[in-house]
């Protein structure tokens, strides 16, 4: 935790006395330890150090509570087990009594919940003291203490009206209701998203039933994945949007919303731009901002939101991805936007689903296998694990499950290997947290094609998954790998500069752009070809099409002065004159940190861990004999190569010093060999 220099000055002036006294009171309510004291005194870090978000770089655990009596003593006896297995911390999540799901339960786990009405009500001065005794006693510890903005994770409440909820075009009756929620069988109601006054109206309540457990150390406020039905796609609305877009576009979009925008590509073009603007504005400027003024952090998924993903990722404090439920390599589209945005930690909700929905395997995890998945999520630029989860089970119990999670508790499978396997999880994240990624070749990232294109195909749709502008199984070119890709889009492009040779935004510095796509939107066009004219080398793989309705007589005037400016080719090879960061066959995926002393941190994943895929099988990381690799790596004029052997189950680590030294660093971590399961049948109840 950094403290600013006009505090530093004034506790200069003090007496020393009066400085030690200030500073034991400041640490001690802060939950730091007075070696983390003495430290700060000695070694006063910089002001332009990245905050730190989390007292380490441990992982946490999401705790489920279910809708029942909450009491002090399991709280305490949870947390304690917590802070045994070496978990950095928790964040809480409401969510419905377990009967709830009774026959669910019945029929996959052989388990029966009976009827439980015992829960403090939702939002309660008696619900809010078990949250507030929550966060004290988490600080007394030492862990952090996160929540989740409202109950189950869709932003919902019973006393949303029908003006302030979900809506869709051409259905006045349509709502999105929520019974998986704190107050079941009560019923909550989605709020609109694209409505900045139903985020007020459904703000108040929750932040007074936070209040007190805001007080200490600082919290994060954890907004999930969009969740709105698939049938509500490119259907939302809100009133006043056709004049809006009538304003905008030129056009009177009613008559397409009739037809239905699938036919007509180029007006859900337009509708998307102004979709993106309103879920902006409406929905996550407002939970940032209201994060910032309650004296907490936003952490947020944005997961399937109808808008370009990797600008809404950049408003929140800490992007979160999440796996396995999403493929580990979304990851790069949220450490990507990250680094653009000059953001440290990236998250990921993990292990969520691992071997399939709902809960297969459940109880029966196995540790290999679960850092497979930890080292595909690293090599994609991940440095904060958020493990899903944790149960909320009385002191003395471990009978309760929840369907969708790797289980986490006392008698779960993972238990014995777990403080070690989460002390590699720490080593790891905190060499990841390191300086800053280390960044070559931005390459645009394709969401005009995924707007243009629509559904995906059914074989690609799940139940959370429906339109090809969530990006959800979009990578880097295979030519760029061993560049270390960083993807872009227009809102970055905007923001960016050209100087000394180098197209820098946020923390990035780009030797070159590489574009590869159908549709590119005009003002984008308009950035690169600013930007090559100053000499930015670009690889323009193929001329894009305008996008959107309207069609500017000036795009394709645009196109032909960027290609034939020297600095823009179709090859790519000859755009690079440098060589890439790493050579060779069959590259394992990887991500490279570079320290502010000009220290590589270069991250290889174990081979097993490449272009995961959910779901992953029972045991599927059995690896009985090493793996090698023939590597070349190019660090600062420097080249370096090797045959590098991923021992079973181990990735590497690498340290290659400013003077050209390259060591490997010491993360060893070795599971017991997993037991290879037949995959068992898929079944949905949602």
């Amino acid at each position: 935790m950094y403290y600013g220099s006009s505090l530093l000055l004034f506790m200069g002036k003090l007496h020393t006395f009066a400085v030690v006294k200030l500073c034991f009171i400041i640490f001690f309510l802060s939950g730091i330890t007075l070696a983390t004291f003495g430290s700060f005194k000695n070694n006063p870090p910089p002001i332009a150090q990245p905050v730190s978000y989390y007292t380490s770089s441990k992982p946490c655990v999401r705790w489920w509570w279910f809708a029942t009596e909450i009491k002090k003593p399991d709280i305490k006896y949870q947390l304690d087990w917590v802070k045994k297995m070496n978990f950095g911390g928790v964040e809480i999540c409401w969510l419905y009594p377990l009967y709830r799901y009774q026959k669910m339960y019945a029929e996959k786990y052989n388990r029966h919940y009976p009827k439980d009405t015992s829960a403090q009500k939702w939002l309660s001065t008696e619900w809010a003291e078990m949250v507030a005794y929550t966060k004290l006693y988490a600080d007394s510890i030492g862990l952090s203490c996160d929540f989740t903005f409202g109950s189950a994770w869709i932003i919902a409440a019973t006393y949303m009206d029908k003006a302030h909820q979900t809506q869709i075009y051409g259905d006045t009756s349509f709502h999105q209701s929520l019974t998986y929620s704190w107050e079941y069988p009560d019923t909550q109601w989605v709020i609109n998203h694209l409505d900045s006054e139903a985020f007020k109206m459904y703000a108040p309540p929750m932040v007074n039933g936070l209040k007190d457990a805001l007080k200490g150390s600082k919290s994060a406020l954890f907004t999930d994945s969009w969740e709105i039905k698939l049938n509500a796609a490119n259907k939302l609305w809100t009133p006043g949007f056709e004049k809006t877009f009538q304003k905008e576009f030129g056009y009177d979009i009613i008559p397409y919303m009739k037809k239905g925008l699938d036919s007509f590509p180029d007006v859900r073009y337009d509708y998307m731009l102004l979709l993106d603007d309103y879920v902006t504005n409406g929905y996550y400027k407002p939970f940032a901002e209201k994060c910032k003024e309650l004296g907490a952090w936003s952490r947020v998924q944005c997961l399937g939101a109808p808008a370009d993903v990797m600008s809404l990722y950049s408003l929140a404090d800490i992007p979160e991805t999440e796996a396995m439920l999403n493929n580990p390599r979304y990851g790069r589209i949220v450490s990507s936007s990250a680094c653009l945005a000059s953001k440290n930690i990236v998250s990921s909700e993990t292990f969520t689903c691992m071997y399939g929905f709902p809960g297969t395997y459940l109880r029966q995890e196995q540790t290999a296998d679960l850092k497979m998945v930890a080292d595909a999520l690293f090599a994609q630029g991940i440095n904060q694990l958020i493990y899903h989860g944790m149960p909320y089970n009385p002191a003395g119990s471990d009978s309760i499950d929840f369907f969708a999670t790797t289980y986490f508790g006392p008698n779960g499978s993972l238990t014995p290997e777990l403080p070690a396997f989460n002390s590699y999880v720490q080593k790891v994240s905190e060499y990841m947290r390191k300086g800053k990624t280390y960044t070559d070749v931005a390459v645009y990232i394709p969401y005009e094609d995924g707007v243009m294109k629509g559904a995906y195909p059914p074989e690609k749709q799940r139940v959370w998954v429906w339109g090809e502008y969530e990006l959800r199984y979009v990578y880097p070119p295979e030519e760029t790998e061993g560049y270390h890709p960083i993807w872009t889009n227009r809102h970055f492009l905007e923001k960016a500069k050209y100087q000394n040779g180098k197209l820098k935004v946020g923390d990035a510095q780009f030797s070159s752009l590489y574009i590869d796509v159908d549709y590119m939107d005009i003002r984008a066009l308009q950035e690169v070809l600013e930007f090559a004219k100053e000499g930015l080398p670009v690889c323009m793989k193929r001329l894009p099409q305008q996008p959107g309705y309207v069609k500017s007589p000036e795009y394709s005037m645009m196109l032909q002065e960027l290609s034939s400016l020297k600095t823009v080719s179709q090859n790519f090879e000859k755009i690079v004159n440098h060589p890439p960061l790493i050579q060779g066959d069959s590259l394992p995926e990887y991500w490279c940190r570079v320290d502010n002393d000009g220290t590589y941190y270069l991250f290889l994943a174990q081979p097993l861990s490449k272009d995961l895929k959910y779901p992953v099988y029972s045991g599927q990381s059995l690896m009985k004999k090493p793996i090698y690799r023939e590597l070349t790596i190019n660090i600062n004029g420097k080249t370096f190569k090797k045959k590098f052997e991923f021992k079973p189950y181990q990735s590497l680590m690498l340290k290659i010093s400013p003077d050209g030294m390259m060591k490997s660093v010491d993360i060893r971590f070795v599971p017991k060999d997993p037991v290879v399961r037949p995959h068992e049948p898929q079944k949905t109840y949602f």
